[in-house]
């Protein structure tokens, strides 16, 4: 049998990991560039309104898009322990019944989401000069939630048995087909925000094709066999309880985020232009923490499934390191040249000068992000989903909204919205850190010695 996955579970710690996470890391600034290259192509073709009409929807579609990322995610740790403690057998009926539980459920959600837009952009407080755009861009969008959907699963296989590097590969054609069609469907064809919609959709159902493909085509534990989808009632449920309590956190913070935007709308189309550059910017930053936080949840999968707690909790010292280094670096560039880079986005001095203001008050702060992200994955890699969803809810919505609420009240300063971003990320990351100390760490630390 020819061996395309990898073993986590020996070997160098710090080099495994790190080149584990490589590939996600380089997926995810290219996943982001192609979306950043829709907004840029949009904001300097089409104009403020249609930038804004994409900002609008971006945390709608992100509402979507995390519910089927943290499924997978879920669904991952499953896969990867399995791997580890060679339960092939188990491996195999996992895949089969993720794969078949989210092609449905990606049909019943894009159908949804087709039906339901206008009600989600009532629900941001859509500004009128902006609302028909948004309309037009959120339901074309909502057709490819199927493909999100099935790509994520698969993607999901082949990381959890270590194979990072195919799934990087597949986003970096999708992202280049992304920017083609962007530029052929907006600029040569003047198809508006729908044709930044459609060239997203294209590009996701060829990032469908490519890993189906290699899921199809390898001759590893881990192939895939149409004839096999069916669903396993006793795995789906296993899937379900480390899945759903991460696709339920990941969905209720993009709802809170949509109450976020309702205050962001309420400063006009001006701010949620250039509000909206500035969340595509920092992405780049917090995609760091995202991406070692997905590798870390692998990597403690993988050995806590072979009973190797040493090197899981050797990876974590590792993945803070690694993780504000990068900030650190990154953040300063950007920070330093924050005028420049909301320009790429928008000419619009107004627009420019609230990315800006945005980009200065959050970034200094990212560090909290980071050790929200490996702390919950962490205590999401030792099979504990529930607890990591009740803090991100507790933090990153309960706090956040708290602190908006309080903060609007007195002085209704768009500032007061920056801030809510990281008060969340700290909220959070104090609580998963406090369980994983005082439960995760007391009762294997001793084993791992």
């Amino acid at each position: 049998m020819k061996k395309s996955s990898s073993d986590l579970t020996t070997g160098s710690v710090a080099k495994q990991l790190l080149m584990f996470a490589l590939p996600i890391l380089l997926g995810q600034i290219f996943q982001n560039l192609y979306n950043s290259v829709d907004a840029i192509v949009v904001g300097r073709s089409v104009g403020k309104t249609a930038l804004a009409a994409v900002s609008a929807s971006t945390d709608i579609t992100h509402l979507i898009v995390g519910f089927f990322t943290g499924l997978s995610t879920g669904a991952g740790i499953l896969f990867a322990r399995a791997f580890g403690g060679k339960d092939y057998e188990k491996l195999h009926n996992a895949i089969h019944t993720s794969v078949t539980f989210s092609v449905i459920l990606g049909f019943i959600m894009a159908a949804m989401g087709v039906l339901i837009t206008p009600l989600l952009l009532k629900i941001v407080a859509c500004p009128d000069d902006v609302l028909q755009e948004a309309n037009a861009y959120l339901r074309i969008y909502f057709v490819g939630i199927l493909f999100t959907a099935i790509y994520n699963i698969g993607a999901g296989v082949l990381r959890s048995v270590g194979d990072s590097g195919n799934p990087f590969l597949y986003l970096v054609i999708a992202s280049v087909v992304n920017i083609v069609m962007d530029i052929l469907l907006v600029v040569v064809l003047p198809f508006g925000v729908q044709g930044a919609a459609m060239a997203t959709i294209i590009s996701q159902l060829l990032s469908v094709v490519l890993v189906f493909r290699r899921l199809m085509k390898t001759d590893d534990v881990y192939r895939l066999y149409l004839k096999d989808l069916s669903i396993d009632r006793k795995l789906l449920l296993e899937i379900l309880d480390l899945g759903i309590p991460a696709a339920i956190q990941a969905s209720l913070i993009s709802i809170s985020n949509m109450f976020v935007s309702r205050y962001i709308n309420s400063f006009g189309s001006d701010a949620m232009a250039g509000i909206g550059a500035a969340k595509k910017i920092d992405k780049f930053v917090g995609m760091v923490a995202q991406s070692v936080g997905q590798a870390i949840a692998t990597f403690i999968g993988q050995n806590f499934g072979a009973k190797r707690l040493d090197r899981a909790f050797k990876s974590i010292r590792v993945a803070i390191i690694f993780n504000f280094g990068y900030i650190l670096v990154i953040g300063s560039v950007i920070i330093f040249n924050a005028e420049t880079f909301v320009r790429i986005f928008t000419t619009d001095e107004s627009a420019i000068i609230f990315g800006v203001d945005m980009i200065h008050t959050m970034m200094p702060l990212y560090f909290m992000q980071s050790l929200n992200q490996i702390f919950a994955n962490t205590v999401r890699g030792f099979g504990k989903s529930r607890v990591v969803m009740l803090c991100s809810i507790f933090g990153m919505i309960v706090c956040r909204q708290i602190f908006l609420a309080i903060s609007m009240h007195i002085d209704w300063n768009v500032r007061n919205i920056y801030y809510g971003y990281p008060v969340g990320w700290t909220c959070a990351a104090l609580f998963v850190f406090l369980y994983y100390f005082f439960t995760i760490h007391r009762k294997y630390r001793k084993q791992a010695k």
